[in-house]
């Protein structure tokens, strides 16, 4: 039996992710996590997508067994993030900019810790059984 590839969640599809990305590339600096106090706009993104800021994410206690996950390398977490369904890259593939913002308060939502997810719209595409059976009330349709 074969399973249905899962479509990820794209981090930099949520609102203000791409602008602060674009920003991240004209400015290298913007994408430091000294940045947050130079330009407001990048914690106050992350606390209406998530519901906490970074600063307040970085200061969040730990469950004990915490794997200190937003601490690895960017390209590691590219693959955790995937493993829980988030696609935290840019449109060529490579790490966002600005995941040192996102990183630490998307890892505490995604584990219940602390702040939410953004809320995601039901897909409105047909199941496979429904477009089947759609199919079958047609065939029958013209006999």
């Amino acid at each position: 039996m074969t399973s249905k590839p899962v479509a990820l969640r794209r981090l930099i599809d949520l609102p203000g992710v791409r602008d602060l990305e674009y920003r991240a590339l004209l400015k290298r600096d913007f994408a430091e996590p000294d940045a947050r106090a130079e330009f407001p706009e990048i914690n106050a993104c992350v606390s209406a997508l998530l519901g906490l800021t970074a600063d307040e994410a970085e200061a969040a206690a730990r469950p004990p067994g915490w794997d200190d996950v937003e601490n690895q390398p960017p390209a590691q977490q590219v693959i955790a993030f995937e493993a829980e369904g988030w696609d935290v890259t840019d449109d060529k593939r490579r790490p966002l900019r600005v995941l040192g913002h996102f990183g630490a308060p998307l890892w505490l939502a995604i584990r219940g810790v602390a702040g939410s997810l953004p809320f995601e719209a039901e897909s409105t595409e047909p199941e496979a059984w429904m477009s089947k059976l759609e199919a079958e009330a047609k065939r029958f349709r013209k006999r």
